[in-house]
């Protein structure tokens, strides 16, 4: 086939920035991770459009190509007809051409999630508890492996890894959270990574929980398009993500973005912490108050409409909480957007956002300009399928910056085929 046999595709843009993490890995040469992340960013796409994309020429795209396509991470489509020249051929994702393990440790549950290499959940699980136990939670994630494994059967062989998303210092949440804290003081010495790194076949990877939720947003949500914006997952304990130029931001030690540390008015003329207003622990703390149950509300399925005021307090409650993080957040870095997601029901994602809007409306935000508000498009498994995004993008995908130049390169000016580090 001639090199421009494919015919280009107008409305295809050059690509922004994917994601960026923390783990080298050489297993994918440079090149072949930028056309996976490529792809992936924006779907089928013919030889022809990666060329034009990366300036590769069509001879070494076609190589790389074949190459994925052999090693089942690519799939042909249907020839497209209807120009001039020979029909394009769009190339895609495989599904299962790899899997992904992904868990999330809570300190209410754990969440495990079994995920292809498209980005489609294959088997979820849940498992509620008063608080985590070491020896517990890693008999829980070998099940629920072994159970994966099963599933897959022969193609088990192609997982490439388990990401483990998790609060960094658990120990520190014992009086919060009602357990007793020798039980949680029991993870200061364990190294969960480590353990099951040592039995599993696979790496293993670990990250904060709010971080690997921001990831997931990043990787398989709808806020990809975003270069810069600020994330708040509300779970039992609120937290968030930072995006910079188009890629997630851990920082030095890997908890940049720990808003639940952040001032925010206390409703008395002091300040306190994020944490403190608008954490479902708040909720659960008045359901009890009350002299109700409050297991509703650690399960995201449930109609939380039964929860009445306490609900609409908490609501309020944490939406100033968040308003003024955002404000703070926007006075430092000019934010696109505030994404906000959480382990609730939609319609409570949806009510905390007018919350959040109705705030930063009465806020004084002379000099700075308030960003778009817009709801996460994952919601409780964000952070279990942020755990999964570890391995896809520490083994398969490009860096994140390292496609901010993409489509601005002449003919001949293609990448070095190199093998690449990805750092999530």
């Amino acid at each position: 086939m001639p090199p421009d046999a494919d015919n280009l595709r107008d409305d295809v843009a050059p690509p922004a920035p994917l994601q960026r993490g923390t783990n080298q890995a050489g297993m994918r040469a440079q090149n072949e991770r930028l056309v996976l992340s490529l792809v992936r960013r924006h779907g089928a796409l013919a030889k022809s459009e990666i060329a034009r994309m990366t300036g590769l020429s069509a001879q070494t795209v076609s190589v790389i190509m074949r190459h994925l396509e052999s090693d089942r991470l690519l799939r042909r489509g249907e020839p497209q007809r209807g120009r001039v020249g020979q029909p394009s051929v769009p190339m895609s994702l495989d599904p299962e051409g790899a899997y992904f393990l992904g868990a999330k440790v809570g300190r209410r549950s754990l969440e495990f999630v079994l995920v292809d290499f498209a980005g489609g959940v294959r088997h979820q699980s849940r498992a509620s508890y008063a608080f985590p136990l070491p020896g517990e939670t890693v008999r829980l994630i070998r099940a629920e492996v072994a159970r994966s494994e099963k599933l897959l059967g022969e193609r088990a062989g192609r997982i490439a890894g388990l990401g483990l998303a998790m609060p960094f210092g658990l120990w520190h949440w014992a009086t919060e959270i009602g357990a007793p804290a020798a039980g949680l003081d029991a993870w200061r010495s364990v190294d969960i990574r480590a353990e099951l790194a040592a039995e599993l076949p696979w790496p293993v990877y670990i990250q904060n929980d709010a971080t690997a939720a921001c990831g997931a947003e990043l990787a398989f949500g709808a806020s990809a398009g975003l270069q810069d914006f600020i994330y708040f997952y509300v779970g039992a304990f609120v937290g968030g993500g930072l995006v910079l130029s188009g890629g997630l931001y851990a920082g030095r030690t890997g908890n940049a973005a720990a808003l639940g540390s952040m001032p925010v008015p206390d409703g008395a003329g002091g300040s306190t912490q994020l944490i403190d207003v608008a954490s479902l622990v708040l909720l659960e703390r008045r359901l009890r108050a009350d002299g109700r149950l409050p297991e509703a509300i650690y399960d995201p399925a449930a109609d939380w409409s039964v929860c009445g005021a306490a609900l609409d307090e908490w609501i309020a409650t944490a939406g100033r909480g968040i308003a003024h993080a955002v404000a703070a957040g926007c006075a430092i870095i000019d934010f696109e957007a505030a994404v906000i997601d959480g382990a609730f029901p939609a319609e409570v994602r949806e009510r905390l956002i007018a919350a959040v809007g109705a705030e930063l409306g009465r806020l004084d935000l002379s000099g700075i300009e308030a960003p778009l508000l817009r709801a996460g498009s994952i919601g409780p498994v964000a952070r279990a399928l942020g755990g999964a995004s570890l391995p896809l993008f520490d083994r398969y995908l490009v860096d994140q910056h390292t496609l901010s130049g993409v489509g601005n390169r002449r003919p001949g000016e293609g990448w070095a085929h190199v093998p690449g580090t990805a750092s999530y």
